[in-house]
């Protein structure tokens, strides 16, 4: 995220402050438009990914509807989705290196997931699915000091993650959340627990800057 320093008077402050709390609440320009460049994997990481990636890409692009949906029950997921909150808890709280070790847990939680409700068929995309995922969290380990790099992480994470429940299931219902300033105000989305805004990727600057978009709930 780009910083400017400003020397400005008390006026120009307000108009700032002003346009910036309008800029959130109307800056959906196309809701769509901007949940497709939160969920497009290729933007902003390079060309890093394989075959199987860009299926789960194709695969990633049938949710840019932000449509609720119900889950199976299921723990498969569980330390996942804990790490998954941890490192964006830890972001809305602007702490890199709480996030860094969440992100360490991610990898983990990953390596030793409990595949064994996966069906043969899906079984090949949900390993694509984690091999993304496990490099996104890897890049978010790895980057303590570098808040903004994690953020940019994050967001990549939000369409791995919900394309994983969407497949394995889920041990609580979750929100997906859309912020429209986030990501250069390209906007980028976010899961969570709860439908309380705590926005991971604008931290104290703008924490309550979202909208609750989608549920995904048990069955």
């Amino acid at each position: 995220m780009k910083r400017r320093i400003l020397i400005i008077g008390t006026t120009g402050l307000f108009a700032i402050s002003l346009a910036l709390f309008m800029g959130c609440g109307n800056a959906e320009k196309d809701p769509d438009q901007h949940h497709e460049a939160a969920m497009d994997h290729d933007h902003g990481m390079g060309e890093h990914h394989d075959e199987g990636e860009e299926h789960h890409h194709a695969q990633s692009d049938n949710h840019m509807d932000a449509t609720s949906m119900s889950v199976e029950q299921s723990a498969s997921a569980s330390e996942v989705l804990n790490a998954y909150l941890d490192i964006k808890n830890a972001l809305v709280e602007d702490d890199d290196a709480k996030a860094a070790q969440a992100g360490k847990k991610l990898v983990a939680a990953f390596d030793h997931m409990d595949k064994s409700s996966v069906s043969q068929d899906q079984m090949k995309e949900v390993d694509d699915i984690i091999d993304n995922a496990r490099e996104n969290a890897e890049h978010i380990s790895e980057n303590q000091g570098n808040i903004d790099h994690q953020r940019e992480h994050l967001a990549e994470l939000f369409a791995d993650i919900r394309d994983l429940v969407a497949l394995t299931g889920s041990d609580r219902n979750l929100y997906e959340i859309y912020c429209p300033m986030a990501n250069d105000n390209e906007g980028a989305m976010w899961l969570s627990a709860s439908n309380e805004i705590k926005n991971p990727y604008m931290g104290s600057k703008m924490m309550t800057c979202g909208t609750v978009k989608a549920e995904i709930s048990v069955e």
